[in-house]
């Protein structure tokens, strides 16, 4: 590795870790002539997989393309970049599974899914691009399509959770309630 203040070829790794999901490996390294210490990342080199594009022309795939996309999408809006990362890994990883060339009409679906559960706005920037709105109706159709449902909130319970919203046992002691309040 070349040293990026003095350019020599002489280092020594000092420390070497894993990143958390285990696809790179952090390396920190002193150039043994001025003893300056810097970082380098080792990944896995993956150039085979190929996009086909709407004009049926390839390419290789660019994973900062695809990281780009998605945080332009997310831009001013309050995700942390964790979650953008690893949105971007599943994806990849999906892609990647998949074969070696992929259309990116299979791409932008699978953005547009991950999007939807996890920013409805940034769905509707991303899908805004992908699917090229010419006009207002189109993002009033894809709203729609959103539809309104409920967001569930982690840190609340569910009032009538599926599995006990059935009829409630009988109460020990008490009359059943009837339903015509004492009237025959």
């Amino acid at each position: 590795m070349r040293c990026p203040k003095c350019g020599s070829r002489d280092d020594k790794v000092i420390d070497s870790r894993q990143s958390r999901d285990s696809s790179s490996i952090r390396r920190r390294r002193e150039c043994l002539k001025c003893k300056y210490r810097f970082t380098t990342y080792e990944e896995i080199e993956r150039s085979d997989l190929r996009v086909v594009k709407r004009d049926r022309t390839h390419e290789a795939f660019d994973r900062r393309k695809l990281a780009a996309s998605i945080a332009k999408a997310f831009e001013k809006r309050s995700t942390s970049l964790l979650t953008l990362e690893d949105t971007v890994d599943e994806i990849v990883h999906e892609l990647e599974t998949s074969g070696r060339e992929v259309p990116s009409s299979v791409i932008g679906a699978k953005v547009l899914e991950k999007l939807r559960g996890i920013d409805e706005v940034a769905y509707l920037r991303y899908a805004s691009v992908y699917q090229r709105f010419q006009d207002v109706d189109q993002f009033v159709d894809a709203i729609h399509t959103l539809g309104r449902r409920a967001k569930p909130n982690a840190l609340q319970r569910e009032l009538f959770p599926p599995e006990t919203a059935q009829k409630p046992a009988p109460r020990p002691g008490n009359f059943p309630i009837s339903k015509n309040h004492g009237r025959v």
